[in-house]
């Protein structure tokens, strides 16, 4: 139990111990790498796609020792793609840089990547296979407001453009019977991408089984929804690294390269 007006023991950091400092006298590959994520960071505008920087084939050290330097950040999820491929994303505890692991059956791995971007590749590539129309029967019996809930939604998509701003339907102002949300979710299905934002506190973010229409669910630290909603987007701004974080990426990992390989 932890007493009130005290803090928890810090962990201690991996970067700062003796076995740390071996294994960075090891790993010239990270060395190499360091700047050029920096620079990568230094001239990305968040409307350009994102860059990727292969990892698969560095030496278990090396790839060790990057897992440190990046540590988690506040946004992780995974992407289903095609041919049983599945992207396992976390961002690093600088924005805009994230670790995706590629794996396909059993959890092999297939690919190892460092991505410098707003939101990796692999969650514009997995949901825009997905259709841009509903299809649903009737209401079902206990049906309050689906009906039109699911008209608006129909009418959103249709006349959606990329860049646009999200259209948000809030369910905690809007009534709703658990036969509308059944039917809800049964109508728009299961998307392939689901990711968590930690930032302040948690939210779930998923895509439906529709094109550009993203199901959001924030918590309190008790683990009680506090906003439950749908967004009409590309994809959700939770999930995505402001364009002013990129400079203050770019600078820590300049930092970074000059405390431990210079």
């Amino acid at each position: 139990m932890t007493v009130i007006g005290t803090e928890p023991p810090r962990k201690l950091n991996f970067l700062a111990t003796s076995n740390a400092e071996e294994l960075i006298r090891r790993c010239w590959k990270t060395a190499l790498l360091l700047p050029e994520l920096a620079n990568a960071l230094a001239v990305h505008k968040a409307d350009r796609p994102g860059r990727l920087f292969d990892i698969t084939d560095y030496p278990e050290d090396d790839r060790e020792l990057i897992a440190h330097m990046l540590g988690e950040g506040e946004v992780a999820g995974v992407a289903m793609l095609e041919n049983g491929i599945t992207a396992q994303m976390q961002e690093a505890v600088m924005a805009g840089v994230w670790r995706i692991r590629f794996t396909a059956a059993g959890d092999r791995l297939v690919g190892d990547y460092i991505e410098v971007g707003s939101v990796p590749a692999a969650v514009r590539r997995a949901s825009s296979r997905l259709p841009v129309s509903i299809g649903h029967g009737a209401a079902p019996a206990g049906a309050m407001n689906v009906m039109p809930v699911l008209t608006e939604i129909s009418d959103r998509i249709t006349h959606h453009r990329d860049g646009d701003p999200a259209h948000v339907i809030n369910f905690l102002l809007f009534p709703m019977s658990p036969e509308d949300m059944a039917f809800l979710q049964y109508s728009l299905g299961v998307g392939p991408v689901r990711l968590t934002s930690r930032g302040y506190g948690t939210c779930r973010i998923v895509a439906t089984g529709t094109r550009n229409v993203w199901s959001l669910q924030s918590y309190n630290a008790m683990g009680t929804i506090i906003l439950d909603t749908l967004e009409i987007c590309d994809i959700p701004s939770a999930a995505i690294a402001a364009e002013e974080d990129f400079h203050d990426s770019a600078v820590r990992l300049s930092e970074m390269e000059e405390v431990y390989f210079k």
